[in-house]
């Protein structure tokens, strides 16, 4: 096991288009299987980012980014997605996706910066069971 006390930091950019995710799905996974997590914990993470990704690449600007960041601690990952917005709105939380959302990566908040960017962020602990 990997020894950390304040975590690696990886960040992946990528253009605010689906046909990137898969990038982003297989760096999630390998990252995940660094800190151990089980295959099912990996599996559980690479839908969520794939979750989280459906809510923002809708309101994504044109031609902007997405951006992934990845914060490796001792017991946990997590993840920060974010695309630039026209409006800077926020997720519905009270949706099935966001439910899901949650029961797949454990930890889950969304925020908007003062340039209208948007962003998830879930935290996803090893060991930690899902509702699903």
């Amino acid at each position: 096991m990997i020894e950390r006390s304040e975590g690696d930091f990886v960040q992946v950019r990528l253009p605010a288009d689906s046909a990137y995710l898969s990038v982003l799905r297989t760096a999630t996974a390998g990252l995940a299987a660094r800190l151990d997590f089980t295959l099912d914990e990996i599996e559980d993470l690479r839908i969520a980012v794939d979750e989280a990704c459906a809510m923002l690449l809708p309101q994504a600007v044109p031609g902007g980014d997405l951006s992934c960041n990845f914060r490796l601690t001792e017991n946990a990952l997590v993840l920060s997605v974010s695309v630039p917005t026209a409006d800077g709105r926020l997720p519905s939380r009270d949706t099935f996706a966001w439910t899901v959302l949650n029961a797949l990566a454990g930890e889950v908040e969304a925020e908007v910066d003062q340039s209208k960017r948007v962003s998830i962020t879930m935290t996803k602990k090893r060991g930690a069971t899902g509702l699903l």
